[in-house]
């Protein structure tokens, strides 16, 4: 059997034998990523690595986008994809209407002229579970699923380029939200 306390590299990742893995004993977060249209398959690996790393309850990929098994995903979560429980869907406003309906926040990560900047996110705002949505690299969020959101949050932009990373913009939410668990 295998040690939860024991964390593995990207080569032993890749070649685990997940029937050996205890899955049941990781705790998991009581927070869902939402992927809407994320088209690139770097990304969407990443992706599976960040929900990993949080213990993310769930991860849904919905839309146009790629799914595992995927030799480019693969090589992006490093093996992870095997360990998050995932789900493909048509649709990210799909999804949300069934979380919602079990009492989950939506939280779009989106720039915005409703978003807030997400140094706002604080533990009387955040309820738990929640739902971090994550758009398409060049048109973001869907407008669909912005009207559904209970926060928009966005990071500010200093420099000269207009958006983050979508996995790099997921993981400071993420991170952000899990000092209020």
């Amino acid at each position: 059997m295998y040690n939860l306390e024991m964390k593995l590299n990207a080569k032993q990742l890749r070649k685990l034998d997940k029937s050996k893995m205890p899955m049941s004993e990781i705790k998991r977060s009581p927070i869902f990523l939402i992927l809407d249209n994320v088209l690139d398959t770097y990304n969407i690996g990443s992706l599976f690595r960040l929900a990993d790393a949080i213990a993310a309850e769930k991860l849904y990929i919905c839309g146009k986008s790629e799914y595992p098994p995927s030799s480019r995903i693969h090589k992006a979560a490093v093996g992870t994809e095997s360990y998050v429980d995932w789900e493909k869907h048509d649709s990210a406003l799909e999804v949300i209407k069934i979380l919602k309906d079990k009492g989950t926040q939506i939280i779009s990560v989106e720039q915005n002229p409703k978003s807030i900047d997400y140094k706002m996110l604080t533990k009387n705002l955040v309820k738990f579970p929640c739902a971090i949505v994550v758009g398409h690299e060049s048109n973001g969020v869907s407008e669909e699923v912005l009207k559904e959101s209970d926060i928009i949050a966005e990071l500010p932009m200093l420099g000269i380029n207009k958006s983050f990373n979508v996995w790099g913009s997921a993981a400071v939410i993420c991170y952000k939200i899990l000092e209020f668990i």
